[in-house]
């Protein structure tokens, strides 16, 4: 089966992109492993699929596979890649479009500089939203990770979230604590573990160990996560540029009850077609 496909990043949070309106795309765990292998296949951190929508108000629908070969709920990144890639390919004429994700809707918009605004949606904080195992709802919580007690922010962007204050990102423990938080016993889906760095109130530093994908240059979901949890903890302001390693993106978040708006680039690397057994 020959699969065409075109090959995206957001500050250097890479994907492979489908097509799957146009074509009939049926994959499996292990085809999606191959595809996103950086040695025998194209290379990516998640793989993103373009369907048609299933409900009446949604102009498309939205579905992400981790490089692990796993299904996941959003991609904050992606959806910047998802919306430049319709236009590209005459799948729509809008600017603004409406994408049902499994965790509800998004709103990607192409702005006349050529960067993408998503509306991402409300954070939530109910431990059984994210989920998390927690008895009450609060700003912070212990965890006790390798015989060591760190406190981490734990929010719910469509997917988890658990964000901890570092003094410099650069000497976090991303790839040695980060896997052991991903596989935490609290977390029962698993969570994306970020590492920020607080420079000033209105910009950040941020890394991020990514569920079922290791550390990546940048995380959408986690930037918003990340600048949420800084705000709850009186560090930060509405706006922030957040700093990580693959770019620049920027995050607002007025407060409680209203959405995150994220703005970023989204760039089309190159175009291909891959043999899939």
């Amino acid at each position: 089966m020959k699969i065409r496909f075109a090959k995206m990043q957001g500050q250097g949070n890479d994907f492979v992109v489908l097509d799957a309106v146009r074509q009939d795309i049926r994959l499996t765990p292990e085809q999606v492993r191959h595809i996103a292998d950086r040695h025998f296949g194209v290379g990516c951190d998640q793989l993103l699929v373009v369907e048609k929508p299933r409900t009446p108000d949604t102009d498309f629908r939205y579905r992400i596979w981790n490089a692990d070969g796993g299904e996941v709920e959003q991609c904050g990144n992606g959806s910047r890649c998802f919306a430049i890639f319709v236009r590209a390919e005459g799948l729509t004429s809008k600017s603004a479009i409406r994408v049902e994700t499994a965790s509800g809707v998004i709103v990607p918009e192409i702005l006349p500089s050529g960067q993408v605004a998503v509306d991402m949606g409300a954070p939530r904080f109910a431990p059984a939203d994210v989920p998390f195992d927690a008895r009450e709802e609060r700003v912070t919580y212990p965890l006790e990770v390798a015989g060591e007690r760190i406190d981490v922010g734990v929010v719910s962007m469509g997917n988890p979230h658990a964000v901890q204050i570092v003094d410099d990102v650069d000497r976090a423990p991303v790839t040695t604590q980060g896997p052991l938080i991903e596989h935490h016993p609290a977390f029962p889906k698993r969570v994306n573990a970020g590492y920020l760095q607080v420079v000033s109130r209105n910009r950040v530093r941020l890394r991020v160990w990514e569920r079922g994908a290791g550390e990546t240059l940048a995380c959408g979901t986690g930037a918003c996560a990340a600048v949420v949890s800084g705000i709850r903890r009186g560090l930060l302001d509405a706006e922030v540029r957040v700093a990580t390693r693959g770019g620049e993106l920027i995050v607002r978040w007025p407060g409680d009850g209203a959405p995150v708006m994220m703005t970023g680039d989204a760039v089309r690397v190159f175009d291909g077609e891959i043999e899939i057994q």
